[in-house]
């Protein structure tokens, strides 16, 4: 039979689609294995209105078969098949899809869904083909036709022999060059590892000659090598059955099976979703972090299928960055595919199911915290920091979404406490909810700032990590409590007689402070009698938005320039060390600035912040024990 041409239009998007549209080679066998389960799907339709026609699920089934000799790799379907009209329509027009037509006319019956719906997945197979043959032979016909093509150049249709109704699609696989191995295609563990990954959920078997060591009859300790059919795809997946069939040992099976990690899952959420949206999934809160997580290379997203196909690896518009810990996956018949099925649309399908399993997620979070606290602080352990995070990134939109999840270290109950817990548990007279930054819990404990709060019988959270500041900058309250840093300007809190008594003394010593801070020549914006030491004699306090652990952390990142917090060194009147500087402020004005450059500095160590000049410092310190 004459060879007849693609349209022109078609043949663009066929060299298109061959050399650009697909990313990855071996998806052609997802494609095709999705067409051939379409071909079954359509007499499961047929049946229902058919009485002629009796479905028995058993007798259907997908096959594929690799000969390596004569280099060709064939699928056997035993679906409805096509007639010659039906070859000429559905294959001699590229992006003309059978499936699609057929699904609209049966939209309103019950039954399976059809899965290709955009016409060109056949095509992919002239990514690993030279040739393509498909013998097809249609339900209720007695004649099959063969189409064969070598690709953009044409195709041809005539008549054929085929023994059984269903289709072949035979392709000749390309020889190997240079820089591409198409062997692979051949290989009967390569082709069970895409199966697997792609189309381990087709609803009918598929098919496959495996080879297995059996013992050799007659000889002991002797095994040989034999071929045996077996089918390869698992069919029934785990988020299709009901809840009260699993245990939590078959989510960490499937946890397992499908690499989501090598740790045992803390959490599972299984969803099942019949609304605006109708989608299943079962997702995965892990133990521990990825040694990647916090690195960028770490790629979030959550598997995507499409009626239990595998269109995307990783779908991060599924998750918020500040869930990215989240593995797991999502079947929908709802969402909007592009011609390849690779990449999504940018539906509202798919911002519906993201908006689901984010309440979800945060819900899951916070029955962990509430019943399994154990489990939530671990989890906490691995993945606060990125929750932290979530609440600075963004100007602080997810902060409401965010804040009831975050744990501190409490200086009272010695454990880490939710905000929730904090505020809950203040007394009637405390106006505001203090905290104190640090390297560590141990320096924090010891730091002098922390004295008038504790003193008054007040729970200072710790915060330990850089980016904590920053989220509570962001946050600025909880629950209408207002966040004060015990290091802040104001903290506050009504003075009791002995703090008026520090006030009182800036104005009394206000010259005195006044040559302090022209001695320091511009490295605290002010000194002054401190409201908030008891026992030791010095300390920095910071005025404005950024504090000083803050300035710590800004000036270690690469950009970070020279940035500074308005320092303020606040001297504890009532100390000893006061009567010295006032000494020495009558009667020895080098003494006053060798005492007031070792208060400074020895305030910088305090906060963990580096001296100017060691080699002074450390000379100052000798002049005094002289």
């Amino acid at each position: 039979m004459a060879k007849k041409q693609f349209q022109a239009e078609s043949k663009r998007l066929l060299e298109m689609m061959i050399n650009s549209i697909y990313t990855q080679r071996e998806i052609f066998l997802r494609e095709l294995i999705s067409n051939s389960s379409d071909a079954i799907d359509k007499i499961y339709y047929k049946a229902l209105t058919d009485d002629s026609l009796t479905f028995n699920k058993e007798d259907y089934f997908i096959r594929i078969t690799a000969d390596k000799e004569n280099r060709t790799l064939t699928l056997t379907d035993t679906g409805i098949g096509m007639t010659q009209e039906e070859l000429e329509n559905n294959l001699g027009v590229i992006a003309k899809s059978g499936s699609l037509a057929f699904k609209k006319e049966n939209e309103a019956k019950d039954g399976h869904n059809i899965i290709g719906q955009f016409g060109v997945g056949f095509y992919s197979a002239f990514m690993v083909a030279d040739t393509v043959t498909v013998i097809s032979r249609a339900l209720g016909s007695d004649t099959a036709f063969k189409w064969e093509s070598e690709g953009a150049d044409g195709y041809s249709i005539e008549a054929a022999e085929k023994d059984a109704i269903g289709t072949d699609i035979i392709l000749k696989i390309k020889a190997n060059t240079e820089d591409d191995s198409y062997d692979e295609f051949l290989e009967e563990y390569r082709l069970r590892t895409i199966v697997k990954k792609y189309s381990d959920f087709i609803r009918y078997p598929i098919k496959m000659d495996v080879t297995r060591s059996k013992p050799k009859e007659g000889a002991e300790n002797e095994y040989e090598e034999v071929k045996e059919e077996q089918t390869v795809n698992s069919m029934v997946p785990i988020w299709r059955k009901n809840k009260s069939e699993l245990t939590d040992e078959d989510y960490e099976n499937f946890y397992q099976e499908k690499r989501y990690g090598f740790d045992k899952p803390l959490k599972h959420i299984h969803i099942s979703a019949d609304g605006a949206v109708v989608y299943n999934a079962i997702l995965f809160i892990p133990e521990n972090t990825p040694f990647d997580y916090y690195t960028k290379e770490y790629e979030k997203g959550l598997e995507l299928y499409s009626n239990g196909v595998l269109i995307m690896n990783k779908c991060g518009d599924l998750l918020p960055d500040y869930f990215s810990f989240v593995k797991g996956m999502v079947d929908s018949e709802d969402l909007s595919l592009n011609i390849s099925r690779e990449l999504l649309q940018h539906d509202r399908q798919l911002s519906l199911i993201a908006k689901n399993i984010k309440n979800k997620i945060k819900g899951a979070l916070q029955t962990l915290l509430k019943d399994e606290r154990e489990k939530y602080e671990t989890f906490y352990q691995a993945f606060g920091r990125g929750l932290k995070f979530g609440v600075y990134n963004n100007y602080g939109a997810d902060k409401d979404t965010l804040q009831d999840l975050l744990l501190f270290h409490s200086s009272k109950e010695k454990k880490l406490v939710s905000l929730d817990e904090y505020v809950s548990g203040m007394p009637e007279d405390q106006k505001y909810i203090y905290y104190a930054s640090g390297e560590s819990i141990e320096r924090i404990e010891k730091l002098p700032q922390t004295e008038l709060v504790a003193d008054k019988g007040y729970e200072i959270l710790y915060f330990t990590d850089d980016i904590d500041e920053f989220a509570i900058k962001m946050l600025m309250s909880y629950k209408d409590k207002e966040f004060r840093s015990v290091s802040g300007g104001d903290l506050g809190i009504d003075l009791d007689e002995e703090t008026k008594e520090a006030e009182n003394a800036d104005n009394e010593n206000k010259g005195l402070f006044e040559s302090m801070k022209d001695i320091l020549g511009g490295k605290v914006k002010s000194v002054k009698a401190s409201k908030r030491l008891k026992s030791h004699p010095v300390c920095l306090s910071a005025e404005g938005d950024l504090s000083i652990e803050m300035e710590k952390t800004l000036r270690a990142m690469p950009n970070g320039g020279d940035v500074q917090a308005d320092k303020v060194l606040e001297i504890n009147v009532n100390h000893d060390v006061f009567h010295s500087l006032k000494n020495a402020a009558e009667t020895d004005k080098e003494k006053l600035a060798l005492y007031t450059n070792l208060l400074f500095n020895q305030a910088l160590l305090i906060e963990g912040l580096p001296v100017g000049d060691p080699v002074e410092f450390t000379n100052d310190i000798c002049k005094i024990m002289v």
